[in-house]
């Protein structure tokens, strides 16, 4: 049975300590409690189930087809006909952003997976193989941290060719250290528990103990900062968009029809002003849900990130 230190009391939480009468809650219940105090992480979380159901019914929830040009409807202001207006093409700015919210997720959640995959398990090793081994993983580790995240996957995307994979692939590469560090530095802190020494003392082998009870302390901190990544990953995505390195026509994210709107701002500002106000709001979401998330995990939490 695996066996979990949360490192918190029962009634801590943030901002403060809880009374709690009665027997002592599990963490899942602590989690619960916390997490019905923190209002602006439900309501962000509420936001983005909505974004992410209305990516996926896209099809159901567009009036036109996100490709369908009209040249004798061009710029026309939002309207019955045109609920938010459309671009330059006669193309449906309504219908785009529905579409365009599929690729904006999508390309956000293809970024925290490369993250994860290359950073969660160096970190593991980084803190827990040895010094040699966590040398040379933190060696490069810093070498990539040392360049600006931007400028660094404009000028790797440029070299391998403008596509949103490539883009995301590279953002996944330059985001991988924020979840390296944060899994060697919790990894570190589990090393010297009562319950990780006496696995070690029974004979357990190390990749079991990693299994069994590593691995489970630091899925907290790592919710965290995929919630944090996100919105991240979605600026980054953003831009390279609109620098064109990211998504190619025909299709579009909300930052390449900030590109394409940014020529006409004051013919036609909904063409930018609706795009960048879902960033706006998506991004914000993602860091609320992942401060909520924080705060309600517990002390340990916050400490790792």
């Amino acid at each position: 049975m695996t066996t979990q230190h949360t490192g918190s009391e029962p009634g801590s939480a943030a901002g403060g300590t809880e009374e709690i009468s009665g027997p002592a809650l599990s963490g899942r219940a602590r989690f619960w409690r916390r997490f019905r105090r923190q209002w602006p992480a439900q309501i962000a979380l509420g936001y983005l189930i909505v974004i992410v159901a209305v990516a996926v019914c896209a099809p159901l929830l567009a009036t036109y087809s996100p490709f369908d040009q009209n040249l004798n409807g061009v710029l026309a202001r939002p309207s019955g006909e045109h609920w938010l207006g459309t671009d330059d093409l006669g193309r449906d700015v309504y219908s785009r952003l529905l579409y365009a919210a599929r690729i904006s997720l999508l390309a956000a959640a293809q970024a925290v997976a490369v993250s994860l995959v290359l950073g969660v398990l160096p970190g593991l090793l980084a803190g827990y193989a040895g010094k040699k081994t966590d040398a040379v993983i933190m060696r490069i580790t810093d070498a990539v941290m040392s360049f600006p995240p931007l400028i660094l996957a404009i000028a790797v995307v440029g070299v391998l060719g403008p596509s949103l994979t490539n883009a995301m692939f590279v953002i996944g590469i330059i985001f991988a250290p924020r979840f390296l560090r944060l899994v060697r530095g919790s990894v570190l802190s589990l090393r010297a528990e009562t319950f990780i020494e006496a696995s070690r003392s029974i004979g357990t082998p190390r990749w079991r103990i990693i299994q069994r009870h590593v691995l489970p302390n630091v899925l907290s901190p790592l919710v965290v900062q995929i919630s944090l990544a996100s919105a991240l990953a979605m600026l980054a995505e953003a831009s390279l968009s609109f620098l064109g390195l990211g998504v190619q026509p025909p299709e579009a994210s909300w930052g390449a029809m900030i590109e394409r709107g940014f020529r006409y701002t004051a013919a036609a500002p909904w063409m930018t002003v609706f795009p960048g106000l879902l960033i706006a709001l998506t991004v914000l979401a993602f860091n609320v849900l992942g401060d909520g998330l924080r705060d309600s995990l517990g002390r340990e939490v916050r400490k790792a990130s």
